[in-house]
């Protein structure tokens, strides 16, 4: 009977050895002296004795015939894993037994002696050599269960996932899980295809990810500059998907697995205008910007939707997961804004901006740091108060504004239209990527804004003089209206010598109107916050304007240093000018 088992038993071996030896003999993983690939036995036929044996083999696997590296590995680590890890077991040491580099490629437990290799001995240095530093490998040998999946919230349940990916029956996530050594129909011994990410997306489950333009565009590298998909044979965005700024093995960019080390190269690899259409890169050498260079190493992403460390990064601004070519009206968030983080009007944390302005409170709002141009009455820097909608006055971001009869608008603008931070801040220049990356104006402004103390227009000062020392404003506002305006007001002499900004407060305040101004709410409304450098309150009455009565009080400077010189003082009662 048992004899009987016996001649049963060995076809079935030999064919499924057979089957196996007919899909790795090709390959590279045929280490005999009739491999394919240039590191090769010099002698030895046996095709599978580098890893198996029938005999006298060890009872750690299936009939292995290696033995497991001494070494200490250093594991891949960062603030989003969710997994513990340990040292490489399972079927992961057994693959490291030769890509750690740190084992004879001829050193097997069967034979007492090496097995020639003629100059090799152990893996050459390259990309198939981890060596014993795997933190810019993807995690292996870890426990991949439903607490895991749930815990993370972007993993596939482990009932998800399906053959040819598998765990071991450990329930770990192992080397064979994506890789299989018999087997490189997909080329690199994986289990099925990485186009479109199909491999990765086995077990990761993004949010947002299925609409992202990351995971469909068909665009295509032009040839210039850095080669984006370096590691991969795919030409398009939407084929790469994962791989666009992901790299499994030997990663530049450790933490997180990115293919280059500084993070925002990882998105200026496509958008310098050799992929993207949009030429972002450009705009980020200009001389006022959102200087994503300047911060190495400094953004987390687990860090809070309120900045505390002082930085920019693409990805503070853009969830490359989730960005889309959706548009939308102000306030809502646009597609290329999708799933980034924000504080809403009340200081909150919020997982995904609904608002664009949320997304800019993450630094311009309760982030001391922020860098205020001019000092004014009225305000603290903090724009999530300055554009508040029960302030007396401020530009629409928030809610529609206050004054309900704005003359100067310019059609479709109306009292009740809203705007985006980015319709003033945003790249100069005719055609210029939507948003605040960078320009030559202040303050990554759009188009002019002259800051200047005393521009001295002089006594023939007119709407050209305005149109060409403001055009920021004059997108919205009409400039005829807006001259026909300060000229009703003590005949516009102040115009004379200083300009917009001295006057207005582009964004709003916060507070009450009778600081620091009078008493009457008109005090305040139009914008009306004072540089605190150039105009002051009159001392008698501590008044500086009643726009209801067409009356300055105000303390102003004529010089054009604005450091010293004579000073025009209206009287009290406001009836002289």
């Amino acid at each position: 009977m048992r004899k009987k088992f016996v001649i049963i038993f060995l076809p079935v071996l030999v064919l499924s050895s057979i089957a196996r030896a007919q899909s790795i003999v090709s390959s590279k993983h045929n280490l005999s002296v009739t491999g394919p690939g240039t590191i090769r036995a010099t002698s030895e036929t046996e095709v599978c004795k580098f890893c198996h044996a029938p005999h006298n083999a060890r009872n750690t696997g299936p009939l292995w015939n290696k033995n497991d590296p001494a070494a200490s590995y250093t594991l891949y680590t960062s603030s989003t894993l969710n997994a513990s890890l340990g040292q490489p077991d399972g079927t992961s040491i057994m693959c490291l037994s030769c890509h750690d580099g740190t084992i004879a490629l001829g050193s097997i437990v069967s034979a007492p002696s090496l097995i020639s290799f003629g100059g090799i001995t152990t893996l050459p240095s390259g990309s198939t050599n981890l060596g014993t530093n795997l933190s810019d490998d993807h995690p292996i040998s870890f426990l991949y269960n439903s607490a895991l999946a749930s815990v993370n919230g972007q993993l596939a349940q482990p009932t998800a996932i399906t053959p040819p990916v598998a765990l071991d029956r450990d329930s770990k996530l192992q080397c064979t899980a994506c890789h299989d050594a018999h087997d490189n129909t997909y080329t690199n011994f994986l289990v099925t295809t990485t186009q479109g990410s199909a491999l990765c997306l086995s077990c990761h489950d993004k949010n947002y990810w299925g609409s992202s333009t990351h995971s469909t565009s068909p665009k295509t590298w032009n040839g210039s500059g850095v080669n984006p998909w370096f590691h991969t044979p795919y030409t398009t965005v939407a084929d790469n998907a994962c791989e666009n700024c992901h790299s499994p093995h030997t990663a530049a960019g450790a933490v997180r697995l990115l293919n280059f080390t500084n993070q925002e190269d990882n998105c200026l690899s496509c958008h310098s205008g050799t992929v993207a259409t949009k030429n972002i890169q450009a705009q980020l050498t200009k001389t006022y910007k959102h200087n994503v260079y300047g911060y190495p190493g400094v953004h987390d992403e687990k860090e809070p939707a309120l900045m505390s460390a002082v930085h920019v990064q693409c990805v503070d601004c853009h969830n490359p997961h989730a960005t889309n070519n959706t548009t939308a009206t102000a306030p809502n968030v646009n597609g290329f804004e999708a799933g980034v983080q924000g504080i809403d009007n009340n200081g909150n944390p919020i997982a995904a901006a609904l608002y664009e302005y949320q997304i800019c409170f993450r630094c311009h709002a309760d982030n001391p740091s922020t860098i205020q141009y001019t000092q004014r009455y009225r305000g603290i820097g903090n724009q999530r108060f300055n554009f508040a909608p029960t302030n007396v006055s401020y530009h629409p971001v928030e809610a529609a504004g206050q004054n309900p009869s704005v003359t100067s608008l310019i059609a479709p603008m109306t009292v009740a239209s809203e705007i985006y931070c980015s319709d003033c801040h945003g790249s100069d220049g005719a055609g210029a990527p939507a948003g605040p990356h960078g320009s030559a104006n202040l303050a990554i402004l759009k188009l002019a804004y002259d800051t200047t103390r005393f521009p001295m227009l002089g006594a023939g000062w007119s709407a050209t003089d305005l149109s060409m020392r403001w055009p920021l404003c004059f997108q919205c506002h009409n400039v005829t209206t807006v001259t026909s305006i300060h000229t009703s007001i003590s005949g516009g002499h102040f115009m004379k010598y200083t300009g917009c900004n001295t006057c207005h407060d582009p964004h709003g305040y916060d507070g009450t109107p009778g600081v620091n101004g009078g008493n009457a709410a008109s005090a305040f409304t139009y914008l009306l916050n004072f540089d605190t450098s150039v105009i002051r309150p009159n001392l008698v009455n501590g008044k500086m304007i009643d726009i209801s009565n067409r009356k300055c009080y105000f303390v102003c400077h004529q010089n054009a240093s604005g450091t010293s010189g004579v000073y025009h003082e209206h009287s009290a009662a406001g009836s002289s000018f």
